[in-house]
């Protein structure tokens, strides 16, 4: 009785990940030959990330706006007066990867952008997305950062 409950725990636990996983781009988790592309810390920030933004966008804390393609939280920990973290709901790494696919999120990124500026009065802010190599969450997002 155990052992197929066991079994039946586990069978439900692959399907609840496949479906909490399954619009995340591949990323890998051991590389036997090579260890160049073992999920880092922030690869793993990044899967996280999507998982929570695709499935759960309702639940992120500090959450500001949602729209059908963006959600955008006011940063916790900054110093500036105004800093938001503006995010595409498609799995994106980072600006080196979009595609022509990923247009209508990108667009959505930039009107969101422009509503929060118009919506708080800026006119000295800046607009900004890091690298690969610069950022602490594999996951393509924008800064709106005013003083």
């Amino acid at each position: 009785m155990i052992i197929l409950l066991v079994i039946i725990s586990l069978c439900v636990g692959i399907l609840i990940g496949g479906y909490l996983f399954s619009q995340s781009q591949p990323r890998s988790f051991l590389a036997i030959n090579c260890c160049q592309s073992c999920l880092t810390h922030e690869d793993l920030l990044g899967l996280l990330a999507s998982v929570a933004i695709q499935k759960f966008p309702g639940l992120m804390p500090f959450k500001v706006l949602e729209t059908d393609k963006t959600v955008v939280i006011k940063h916790p920990f900054s110093s500036d007066r105004i800093h938001y973290v503006i995010v595409p709901k498609k799995d994106i790494k980072n600006i080196g990867e979009i595609s022509e696919a990923n247009a209508q999120y990108l667009t959505d990124v930039f009107f969101v952008a422009r509503w929060l500026i118009e919506r708080e009065k800026l006119s000295k802010y800046h607009l900004y997305t890091n690298g690969p190599g610069s950022q602490d969450v594999t996951y393509l997002h924008f800064h709106l950062v005013a003083e």
